[in-house]
């Protein structure tokens, strides 16, 4: 009897087994490698992995697509306010011991009002007339850049129509209507200024014509047809003045006309 019945309690025991399966799965899962680890490890482990998306504070850090973002906006160039002409180069007509003249075109391409600086690697031998100025939106302004043509030393034969070290930088600063140049401007905001752009110097044979010899000189010319221009007293829009202290108006002066007609002909009349 006994044998029988260990027998029918083993077979019972099957059955059980296989009507709930899952018993077997945790008998299997108690039995990995990994159930024998200390749960001191298993606590460390999971500690680890939280840290890794969270910071000290517990907020959770930023997503890696989020990270990417900022720094591929950060190598993007940033937005130029100002247009030039020449964009690339500064050329000057090589003439040893004399000052020569450059020109070059800025325009305001934003939409907001831009104040703009010229800076140079040789401020000894170079000045910019206007150094600095501010620009409306679509308002442009041509700059003339004065340079000293030193004579080459040792007799050296200068290379023309080559990059020289010398170099011109132009930034520029978004501010608002009203606002007049001072250099300051550029040093009270100095994360909001912008480089536009850097002008090397190039000399031309000032012997030989050349299409970029004729263009400097148009330029130049251009240039000092608006520093001529800007000279002008602005045109008057208001009363004229006779004298000192003395205002003509328009309807005065014709009613001053109207009667010295009247009495002119009241004269012919009377003879």
């Amino acid at each position: 009897m006994a044998i029988s019945d260990r027998q029918n309690r083993s077979a019972d025991r099957q059955k059980l087994f296989r009507l709930c399966p899952f018993w077997q799965r945790r008998n299997t899962t108690s039995s990995s490698p990994s159930s024998t680890q200390n749960p001191s490890q298993n606590y460390r482990s999971s500690r680890r992995g939280h840290r890794n998306n969270t910071d000290v504070s517990g907020v959770p850090k930023p997503s890696s697509a989020l990270t990417v973002s900022s720094v591929a906006k950060s190598l993007l160039p940033a937005r130029r306010r100002l247009r030039l002409d020449p964009s690339s180069y500064l050329y000057f007509p090589y003439e040893p011991g004399k000052q020569v003249r450059s020109a070059t075109k800025l325009k305001n391409t934003s939409k907001s009002h831009t104040a703009f600086k010229f800076q140079t690697t040789a401020p000894k031998s170079c000045y910019m007339r206007p150094p600095g100025g501010v620009l409306a939106p679509g308002e442009s302004v041509f700059a003339t850049v004065f340079k000293f043509v030193e004579h080459p030393e040792n007799n050296e034969k200068q290379k023309l129509n080559q990059k020289s070290k010398v170099k011109f930088k132009i930034m520029s600063l978004k501010v608002k209507p009203g606002v007049e140049y001072v250099p300051e401007l550029f040093d009270e905001q100095k994360d909001q200024v912008t480089v536009e752009r850097v002008l090397r110097v190039i000399f031309l044979d000032a012997d030989r014509p050349s299409a970029a010899l004729e263009k400097l000189k148009r330029q130049v010319d251009e240039a000092e047809a608006a520093v001529e221009e800007r000279k002008k007293p602005p045109p008057e829009t208001g009363p004229r003045v006779v004298g000192e202290g003395l205002v003509i108006d328009e309807w005065k002066e014709r009613r001053e006309k109207y009667l010295a007609r009247q009495q002119v002909e009241a004269i012919d009349s009377s003879s």
